[in-house]
């Protein structure tokens, strides 16, 4: 298996620290409003790529952190007039509620920045003993000169960085390109006890803090946006490096940008999306298969023409196994016929599960991937009718079943509800909650997330929404 790392700017064959094992940390979302289709890439390319090692039998530990303080969240929790952790907390459950709909497997851990203050206030007092760091007047910076490698993931020389840095407003740090590990607290902002005076963390210090707790000094792959090479996992090296004197991680593997109707997405040109505002009018299962229809390391662009297409895509994939699955209900012939005991000498089902397998363990190309599972059900429809075998029929099903599992892409159709027949549920539900028969409620909660109805439970009620 080759995977691109952005460390070495090559392809590389894949090898684990710990045989079987893989460690792999990808930073999570800031709370502070629902997530964008920008952050929609990187949740389903790496969730994609953990299902991928899983289907290889690799125990994987994935973790992906919550940055639960930050500027963007005070600054919401001011205008709204509440205290930050209710913005947090809010946008919390709202991502996952997103990551159920995409098909994102949960994390084996999400910590949070504000749950792990005590051993980021322990890392950078290793950084300073260790030379690296420095305290003014209540802030700490890290020292970029002191650690010698700095820019090698970026491929940035420390003068060149030095010559294109903005000159901060206060002259507090020794060169520009040092970066803040300490704050210290502003008025009407939330604070922690430190050795420097109260005040909280830098953004960098808590991805370093939470690989190392959860996975270990040297990890297996880190990944992100291509927007956090520089400087955010550039600064996490920085740290992790100095503090362990080990290599932090092994691979880095980073997506590419998603531009909409050709343009950079941004809120001034008005071509900014949520997540929800997408899956108003195309399902969550599209938005995943939208995704995986370019390579990760490909830019790629949003327009509602092309959701359209890979709406059509997906449904021709449902389609075709909504066929199968009828023609196996209807089939007369238990065991393979003449044509189909060819297939099986010719080992023709395999071909689409290897060339399925050489995609993926190309750079998880899962454009390829998909063309691979696009040729098993042309295959299948050309090749299936009424005479067709209930083994061979079955043998088809499962797998485009294990294919787009693997993917996290939904092979069957689910069933299309009326509004009047979802308010009907939900209000079964409701009373059922009322009777304290908690069991029916989560059965009908979780039917209707089978039949693609997502329910969120808010102060003001229950809101749903296709998904």
């Amino acid at each position: 298996m080759k995977l691109y790392n952005t460390l070495t700017n090559k392809k590389e064959t894949f090898e684990s620290i710990e045989k079987g094992k893989v460690r792999m940390y990808v930073c999570g979302p800031t709370v502070y409003n629902y997530i964008h289709i920008g952050n929609a890439r990187p949740l389903i390319v790496f969730d994609t790529v953990r299902k991928y090692f899983e289907y290889k039998n690799y125990d994987v530990i994935y973790v992906s952190n919550f940055t639960d303080i930050d500027d963007k969240i005070i600054k919401k929790a001011n205008e709204e007039g509440v205290d930050y952790s209710e913005i947090s907390s809010k946008y919390m459950k709202e991502f996952l509620i997103d990551s159920e709909g995409l098909n994102v497997k949960p994390a084996t851990i999400y910590p949070k920045a504000t749950e792990e203050i005590d051993d980021m206030v322990k890392m950078i007092e290793q950084l300073i003993e260790k030379g690296y760091a420095y305290e003014v007047n209540g802030s700490v910076y890290f020292e970029t000169k002191k650690f010698e490698p700095y820019g090698k993931l970026s491929n940035k020389n420390q003068e060149d960085l030095e010559a294109g840095a903005r000159i901060a407003v206060d002259t507090e740090k020794r060169n520009p390109m040092d970066f803040v590990l300490w704050k210290p607290k502003k008025e009407g902002e939330p604070a922690w006890k430190s050795p420097w005076g109260e005040g909280r963390p830098g953004w960098h210090i808590e991805c370093s803090v939470m690989a190392k707790k959860y996975l270990g000094d040297s990890i297996d792959i880190h990944a992100g946006g291509e927007d956090l090479v520089f400087p955010h996992h550039e600064n996490e090296i920085a740290q992790s490096e100095a503090v362990n004197d080990k290599q932090f991680s092994k691979y880095w593997m980073h997506n590419r940008f998603v531009n909409v109707d050709n343009k950079k997405m941004s809120k001034s040109l008005g071509n900014f999306f949520t997540v929800r505002e997408i899956v108003d009018d195309f399902s969550y299962d599209v938005v995943r298969f939208f995704m995986l229809n370019v390579h990760y390391r490909s830019p790629i662009n949003f327009s509602r023409d092309l959701m359209q297409a890979a709406a059509n895509g997906l449904e021709r994939i449902q389609t075709s196994r909504d066929n199968l699955e009828h023609l196996l209900k209807n089939s007369q012939a238990d065991d393979y016929n003449e044509k189909e005991l060819i297939f099986n000498e010719e080992k023709e089902l395999e071909k689409y599960k290897i060339k399925f397998e050489t995609a993926m363990e190309d750079d998880f190309n899962t454009a390829d991937a998909i063309s691979s599972i696009f040729e098993l059900v042309k295959f299948a429809n050309k090749n299936t009718d009424s005479d067709s075998s209930r083994k061979f029929i079955q043998d088809i099903i499962i797998l485009i079943d294990e294919l787009c599992g693997i993917l996290g892409i939904v092979s069957k159709k689910k069933e299309i509800l009326l509004d009047e027949e979802i308010n009907d549920l939900i209000e079964k539900r409701q009373q059922a909650r009322k009777d304290r028969d908690f069991a029916l409620a989560d059965k009908i909660r979780d039917d209707l997330k089978d039949k693609g109805i997502i329910l969120e439970d808010t102060r003001e009620g229950v809101r749903w929404h296709r998904g």
